[in-house]
């Protein structure tokens, strides 16, 4: 299976690069996993609806840009459909049976994701009702992706 993570923005902390790298290494295995960091664009603290709309739609042309149309998308929104790590392994071995071996998981920028990217996902996935750090989704995204696996095989995995 090949898995892209398509994101919006550079990490810097040095903590989440770790942890990443971690479970790019863990994950090697079972998948093989790109992470494609895209430039944020630059905007001032305090923006018009106006001007969050086109920030959201310039960050989402780079997005697309990167997504082949043989990719099953996966964007990661707050209004997506919440699921357990169970049904998410689930999804992930169907999509195998089904031949869909291109995942692409889209993490947007600050602002989210822009309307053409939630219309070119196949599916939108939400990890809580919660805002988190863009950065951080990284690697609870990758954390799942890499239990998913385990579970799949019937491999143990601490709890």
């Amino acid at each position: 299976m090949n898995i892209q993570i398509i994101t919006i923005g550079k990490l810097k902390e040095k903590y989440l690069k770790q942890g990443i790298n971690e479970f790019l290494k863990r994950l090697s295995p079972y998948a093989k996993v790109d992470i494609i960091e895209l430039p944020d664009e630059k905007a001032p603290e305090t923006l018009s609806e106006q001007e969050m709309e086109q920030v959201k739609q310039k960050e989402g042309e780079r997005i697309l840009s990167k997504i082949s149309p043989d990719t099953h998308v996966i964007a990661l929104a707050i209004e997506g459909k919440m699921k357990t790590s169970e049904e998410l392994a689930d999804s992930l071995d169907k999509l195998a049976t089904y031949g869909k071996s291109k995942i692409a998981f889209v993490i947007g920028g600050s602002l989210g994701l822009s309307s053409s990217v939630m219309k070119r996902a196949n599916e939108a996935l939400s990890f809580s009702k919660m805002t988190f750090p863009h950065q951080l989704m990284r690697l609870i995204l990758l954390e799942q992706v890499y239990r998913a696996f385990r579970i799949n095989r019937g491999e143990p995995y601490h709890k």
